[in-house]
């Protein structure tokens, strides 16, 4: 997934999503693969301009340190011409969304009309009221929309999504034709955000996995759930994590 800000892009790889994604984590931690891994990259995607580290704070504790990174490279494109960011797949979507305690937004219908969609977006996407505050996703299937969202029949439009707690489903606060203009989008969104805020509390991590352990709360990902810490090429299974079956 990307996030634009004003100095920086940054690319949260979908680490389960596929071996190739899988391959840029190893690449960054010595061959092995772990959940997460950070470095801050030039424009090419290739050059790295920190060490590798599982976070920020193990390239380096002082944030002040990342941002003199940005002086160096002049902007040579506008923030408005930026696709609006998109998953995978749409479970992937409202895992995150749920993980990050973010409303999702959900474009869907046929290619060209949510690809039409996306560029009328990047006016809300990325403005300074809303941007990084929203998850996205653009979806032409709209069957795999209807069980986790409780459609009957789903149809194309933008819908803004609350994510349940566990990222398995979703509450549809709204749902808006492709053509909505933008200051009714906006405010569907900021009223759903508002909504979300009110009736959502702030989860606690350890007792998150806890109680989704309990209730066998879980997401099938494409790739297998683990990490190689020994860079054997091999899920260790061990330090708490289970198997899938």
């Amino acid at each position: 997934m990307i996030a634009i800000t004003r100095q920086f892009v940054c690319i949260r790889i979908e680490s389960y999503e596929s071996e190739e994604n899988q391959k840029i984590v190893r690449s960054h931690l010595g061959g092995r693969f772990e959940n997460t891994a950070f470095c801050i990259l030039a424009p090419d995607g290739e050059k790295r301009l920190t060490r590798s580290g599982r976070s920020p704070h193990q390239v380096s504790r002082n944030f002040e340190d990342f941002t003199t990174f940005a002086e160096d490279y002049s902007p040579r494109g506008k923030l408005l011409d930026s696709r609006v960011p998109d998953f995978n797949s749409f479970a992937l979507a409202l895992n995150v969304s749920s993980a990050d305690q973010q409303v999702l937004v959900v474009i869907a219908g046929p290619e060209g009309d949510i690809a039409e969609a996306g560029k009328r977006m990047r006016a809300i996407a990325w403005s300074d009221e809303m941007i990084g505050r929203f998850q996205y996703d653009f979806e032409t299937d709209l069957r795999i929309l209807e069980k986790p969202l409780a459609q009957k029949k789903a149809k194309p439009g933008i819908y803004v999504i609350k994510p349940d707690t566990f990222g398995l489903d979703g509450e549809v606060m709204a749902v808006l034709p492709l053509e909505s203009k933008l200051p009714d989008i906006k405010s569907a969104m900021v009223q759903g955000n508002k909504q979300f805020a009110r009736t959502t509390k702030k989860k606690v991590y350890s007792t998150h996995v806890a109680d989704g352990r309990k209730e066998g709360k879980r997401i099938q990902m494409a790739m297998p759930f683990g990490e190689d810490r020994d860079a054997d090429g091999k899920v260790d299974y061990r330090g708490g994590a289970r198997r899938q079956r």
